[in-house]
């Protein structure tokens, strides 16, 4: 017969069935939103200097040192399915020794109500931007990327990469050996 636990198993996978659907429908009313925004990203500043990383030894190496200006309104990203923004700064350049480098300068967690806009001028990377010899020095193709992913409720993890959020520059051909 119908007993009391053989009915609660009944309403709980009927709870269970219908929490599903609900959170399949948040995944897919946001599964073809563009997350892509306009962005205005500068390097303001870039100097090379040839010091010693003692991370690694105590080998002399390239250490860039990269001011940006980065200006941008991210709080279109936000919608009901989204749970935080974390948003990166990074570099990427080619030397001879390696055919690809990236290096991760900077970065932010944004959560849902916090202040979704970025407005910074002249400022320093968060992380030392080290190479592994010497192969910022007079290096002319430095990118910057800025990018972010889109932390959901439910549903995939979008990585958004764009061209058109990128800078880039040359580093000087001299070593700076003054502070900076």
């Amino acid at each position: 017969m119908n007993t009391f636990l053989s009915r609660a198993n009944n309403v709980f996978a009927f709870t269970l069935t219908v929490l599903a659907l609900l959170t399949f429908g948040c995944f897919v009313s946001t599964f073809f939103k563009d997350y892509n925004l306009p962005v205005d990203l500068k390097a303001v500043k870039h100097v090379v200097k040839h010091v010693k990383d003692f991370s690694v030894g105590r080998e002399l190496n390239d250490l860039g040192i990269v001011n940006v200006d980065i200006s941008a309104d991210l709080t279109g990203l936000f919608d009901w399915n989204t749970k935080m923004l974390f948003v990166y700064l990074t570099a990427e350049y080619s030397t001879e020794k390696n055919k690809l480098n990236q290096v991760v300068l900077w970065d932010k967690i944004i959560e849902r109500g916090e202040n979704a806009i970025l407005n910074y001028k002249n400022m320093n990377s968060e992380y030392y931007y080290f190479d592994d010899g010497s192969g910022l020095k007079g290096n002319p193709n430095i990118t910057l990327y800025l990018s972010w992913n889109v932390i959901p409720n439910a549903g995939l993890l979008p990585r958004i990469f764009a061209d058109q959020k990128t800078e880039t520059f040359a580093f000087p051909n001299e070593y700076t050996y003054v502070r900076v």
